[in-house]
């Protein structure tokens, strides 16, 4: 499915996406991983690629992204990226020394067909930044918007299916959460719950356009009404002062085989 600004997957960008760029900026402790994990590698493609988080700056990165809201808050500096989706790559096999997607193989429209062709193009590591479906609903926000985290647990495929969809066997390392992370999703708020309070920050996360206004609402009502009388830093105030948060983020990392 591709929705009117090509948008592939079951998320519309077009609609929810106009300031995805000032919300979702790459956390610089993150990139450090996924650029550790993609090793050598010179050239690399970035299948999802939105708006450039996470490239690294001293490879050459082929994006490719479907969404042209998402094309078009690609800064300068960054490469433009090619109108494509994940499941039909435009590339001829083993072109690339190493290969990454952020945040997006939820949002592909055929995961196994996906996965192979990233597969097929890459001749080296494919690096994806996920989060691991059984332990996404454990984060606080489960106690407010547990639609929002269900649907996230819906979406994000198990860890078992990326290995099969990749066809070879996958590293998995936790990656901590900053504190202060730059990147806007919604365990990056683990501490600063305010945040959520924002209606940009939540657009940002695409698993808040899965709610009813109305529900979304009345989330936000129940978080607002919990910070102004102390009742989430009862609970959770001690978030306030950890320097890193270990949830449901994680690094999967392919080698070819053979």
């Amino acid at each position: 499915m591709r929705h009117q600004d090509g948008s592939a997957g079951d998320a519309d960008y077009g609609r929810i996406g106009q300031s995805y760029s000032a919300y979702r900026q790459p956390d610089p402790r993150i990139a450090a991983m996924i650029a550790d994990a993609l090793g050598p590698a010179k050239t690399v493609l970035n299948v999802g690629a939105g708006a450039g988080s996470y490239e690294p700056r001293d490879r050459e990165v082929t994006p490719v992204e479907p969404s042209a809201s998402m094309r078009a808050q690609r800064p300068a500096h960054l490469a433009p990226a090619i109108d494509a989706t994940a499941e039909h790559l435009p590339f001829a096999d083993d072109s690339f020394d190493a290969a990454m997607a952020s945040f997006t193989i939820h949002q592909w429209a055929d995961l196994a067909a996906g996965l192979k062709e990233v597969r097929r193009v890459t001749r080296g590591p494919v690096v994806i930044l996920t989060c691991d479906p059984n332990e996404v609903e454990a984060f606080w926000l489960n106690d407010y918007a547990p639609k929002v985290l269900a649907t996230e647990a819906r979406r994000y495929p198990s860890f078992d299916k990326v290995a099969d969809g990749l066809g070879t066997p996958i590293e998995r390392i936790a990656v901590p959460v900053p504190f202060d992370c730059h990147d806007g999703f919604n365990e990056a708020y683990y501490g600063r719950p305010e945040r959520l309070l924002e209606p940009a920050a939540r657009l940002s996360c695409s698993a808040w356009s899965f709610i009813t206004p109305d529900e979304a609402n009345a989330a936000v009502a129940q978080l607002a009404a919990d910070l102004k009388s102390g009742a989430w830093d009862a609970k959770y105030g001690a978030l306030r002062h950890q320097p890193t948060y270990l949830g449901s983020l994680y690094l999967l990392v392919s080698q070819r085989q053979g």
